[in-house]
């Protein structure tokens, strides 16, 4: 034997050795964990396949070709399995497939130097099947790279129809564009045709720079633009002017709120008080009072803070607005009693403009102590700051007027999300949220059962009730109404439209209410639900359930649902799965481990819809992203640990006491070890719903891994797997839909047609804001604005404001 076929022979060893290492610690995972899954009444699958490679990794040790024939038995029934298990959806079977074709290619490649097989025959099968299987996942990693839709758009694209003048976007002068929040803009200079042109033409630095831990600052803003000017507001409320067509400063309002955790503005609200006031046309609406037109601040920009203050400021100037509260401020603390530093009370949501009134919610942080601040909701006069109204949903006179040294009651239902105004009814909407705590009702009152997770719409004049329409009997999972109820003319079917509120929730349903009586215009049944063991809990057996609306991400998840990159992390999340108790969409938490699915991030969150009412779509996008959680008995000693009330799961502390209430709550996100969600891709969607037929038109994986990853290790590839997001879409009339707040840092156009992608532009860091769009006064050019301070979680942050435009 020369020396080169004895260092061959040395390395041929050396390769049999690593190879059957590879084969044994497989199968002995596979053992273990498919025992263990065994046990908890799972799939036989990784239990038996495990015990078939352990005999491969045998025989390969021996540098025996039976280890090749007994592998081959086993990859076969691995497909087999496969595609029972998970059928033709690639995810599924790209984390069943691909590792075992990667060991079946590699033993199909040793198999001719075997001692038994070195036969010419036997090299050119080995070689061509070994050849196939790499080809096939070459395949595989180039399906990696292509979107797949969960549900494709039939036909052709649906025709532009032009902007009526008389319909034309002036401003983007609301939260959502318009009072009711539409996201829709009438404008089509830029449309599916050129969309491919659009250019940066300005960046904006506000100064103030975010953290992305989910508990610190985020940019969250969806600016306004009224004018030539651009109002932005800061994670700490500081407000700034800009110009609309070069992004210069105009001028800045240094507000600089702070707080302990969860700093963050979401918008800010604009009033002119030279406009002519108009008045409701709904009959028996209450009139809008009128107010002076001498203010200091003819027009003016309001913000609510993180600490407690509404400020109003001069849209000109920037300056306060003197006449406005005490010396251009209210505080919102007066009437709520101890416990108000943030973040147990804060306002991150933009203020609503009612007519002459100014309404403000609150967030109250989840799952702290049973008693917390009020959730009261209060009017105020645009120009004075005066209390108009309070609505105070503990108090059986919800209307009262506070004595002096008096409290609005404590711990009631609030509403942190943006709210929508009627101008012709003058009525406010309300998404409103659960009573402290959220995951434990013992202490619920008849009131809290009435207003927590309802939409609540109300004089915006005298802040009295009209009605109330509640979405989850005694909440027990956080599924509080998340985004701005959406007020538009929902199409019947008998071909008549109906002033509607369309609201979507974190349970990933759509509930669609007549606008003037509360009353549902789509089926809601009562759905049967199991309870749970927590002594004296006011369990509800029944929840109402919107079927004849889409229902997204909610799916009653299975064990072959679970997911992983690879094999293992499949196998560890099928085992976590099993190991709690599920019983679908209301699965009551207790004192052993339960999973929530969607979790209480969403479904939808305060992103809200965007509509587009000339082809009656909506466009919505989601997360997917379970939470188990589990209820324990609390101890003397646990008092002494104190949540934070921010929004990071357990900050790092395990159980957090819920001060007041017999338990502690131990809860996370329902992750692989690798950080992925546990259950199949996508994790995030954007879906097109068509109001017409109450069908999904289109839904896409939304966002890539180019900028996450696991482990939080940037992976740098653009693979569609669909990420969750937090922030919301645009509709416009030249037939796009925008969206920027993904993990991954783009601003991206689709075809709202049918959810192909057209356009997309790199941002410095990612975004948790919605894009807006408006038609310069002055150059007449359309402008899309979208901020950039970070994505959740992400390791970069910023301070960024950029505008796109048409490169002519």
């Amino acid at each position: 034997m020369s020396h080169f076929q004895r260092k061959a022979n040395i390395l041929f060893k050396i390769w049999c050795v690593i190879l059957g290492l590879v084969l044994l610690l497989t199968s002995l995972f596979y053992i273990i964990g498919g025992g263990k899954l065994v046990s908890l009444g799972g799939s036989w699958y990784f239990l038996l396949t495990g015990l078939i490679i352990l005999a491969s990794s045998f025989f390969i040790f021996k540098r025996k070709s039976l280890g090749v024939l007994v592998y081959i038995f086993a990859f076969v029934v691995t497909v087999i399995w496969a595609l029972y298990d998970a059928g033709f959806d690639f995810w599924a079977l790209h984390s069943r497939l691909m590792f075992p074709a990667g060991l079946f290619a590699a033993l199909l490649f040793t198999l001719p130097y075997l001692s038994e097989h070195k036969a010419t025959g036997y090299k050119k099968t080995s070689y061509a099947l070994g050849g196939l299987t790499v080809l096939g996942m070459i395949v595989g990693l180039y399906g990696m790279f292509v979107p797949h839709p969960t549900v494709k758009a039939s036909g052709q694209d649906q025709n532009l129809i032009p902007v009526n003048a008389d319909n034309k976007q002036v401003n983007w002068q609301n939260y959502g564009n318009d009072a009711g929040g539409s996201r829709f803009v009438a404008l089509d200079q830029i449309n599916r045709t050129n969309v491919k042109n659009l250019k940066e033409v300005w960046r904006f630095r506000t100064g103030d720079f975010t953290t992305g831990t989910g508990n610190g600052a985020e940019d969250q803003m969806t600016p306004l633009q009224v004018g030539n000017k651009v109002f932005l507001c800061t994670p700490h409320n500081n407000i700034i002017a800009v110009d609309a067509d070069t992004g210069k400063a105009l001028w800045k309002a240094e507000v600089n709120s702070t707080a302990d955790a969860w700093e963050r503005c979401r918008g800010v609200a604009y009033f002119d008080s030279t406009e002519p006031l108009t008045q409701p046309t709904l009959a028996g609406a209450t009139p809008i009072p009128t107010v002076s037109t001498n203010s200091f601040c003819p027009k003016r920009v309001y913000t609510n803070t993180v600490d407690g203050r509404l400020i109003a400021v001069n849209a000109d100037t920037g300056e306060r607005c003197k006449d406005f509260g005490v010396n251009g401020t209210v505080n919102l603390h007066e009437g709520l009693g101890d416990g108000t530093k943030a973040p147990r009370f804060e306002v991150t949501s933009a203020p609503t403009i009612a007519g002459t009134t100014i309404v403000v919610g609150s967030r109250i942080a989840d799952n702290v102590a049973a008693d917390m601040p009020s959730g009261v909701i209060r009017g105020y006069d645009v120009i004075t700051g005066r209390l108009r109204w309070a609505f105070d949903p503990r108090n059986p006179n919800t209307n009262e007027t506070l004595k002096s040294g008096e409290t609005y009651k404590r711990s009631s239902a609030n509403a942190w999300a943006a709210m929508s105004y009627d101008p012709k009814m003058n009525t406010v909407f309300l998404p409103m949220g659960s009573s402290s705590v959220d995951v434990w009702g013992g202490n619920r009152t008849e009131a809290d059962h009435k207003y927590n997770t309802s939409v609540l719409a109300l004089d915006a004049t005298t802040g009295k009730e009209k009605w109330v329409y509640r979405t989850v009997n005694n909440d027990l999972w956080d599924f509080d109404l998340p985004m701005q109820p959406s007020l538009i003319d929902f199409p019947m079917k008998d071909g008549t439209l109906k002033p509607a509120v369309v609201i979507g929730t974190k349970s990933g349903q759509f509930y669609v209410l007549d606008r003037v009586t509360g009353l549902p215009l789509t089926k809601v049944v009562d759905q049967e639900v199991k309870v749970a063991d927590i002594p004296n809990e006011q369990y509800s057996k029944v929840q109402p359930r919107s079927v004849e609306m889409p229902q997204i991400g909610n799916q009653t998840l299975k064990e072959s649902d679970m997911w992983g990159a690879t094999p293992f992390d499949q196998l560890l999340c099928r085992i976590s799965f099993k190991s709690m108790r599920y019983d679908g969409l209301y699965t009551a938490p207790g004192t052993d481990v339960s999973l929530s699915f969607p979790g209480s991030l969403g479904g939808m969150n305060w992103g809200s819809i965007a509509f587009d009412p000339t082809h009656r779509y909506m466009f919505v996008n989601d997360m997917r992203l379970g939470l188990w959680i589990q209820l324990i008995k609390q101890t003397p000693e646990d008092i002494k640990v104190q949540a934070n009330g921010g929004e990071k799961v357990n900050t790092g502390m395990g159980a957090v006491p819920m001060k007041g209430t017999p338990y502690k709550v131990n809860k996370n996100r329902f992750m692989s070890v690798l950080g992925i969600p546990c259950q199949k891709p996508p994790f995030g969607t954007l879906t097109a719903i068509d109001l017409k037929t109450r069908e999904i038109a289109w839904q896409i994986p939304l966002g890539t891994v180019e900028d996450t990853g696991p482990l939080g290790i940037k992976m740098g590839l653009k693979v569609p797997i669909g990420m969750p997001t937090i922030g919301g879409p645009m509709a416009t009339q030249g037939g796009l839909v925008f969206f920027a707040a993904t993990q991954d840092y783009y601003l991206r156009a689709f075809n709202s047609s049918n959810g192909q992608e057209l356009w997309k532009a790199r941002l410095p860091v990612g975004s948790q804001g919605t894009p807006i769009s408006y038609v310069s006064p002055k150059t007449g050019k359309q402008y899309i604005v979208i901020s950039a301070g970070g994505a959740r979680q992400s390791p970069d942050h910023g301070d960024y404001v950029i505008a796109y435009a048409l490169d002519k």
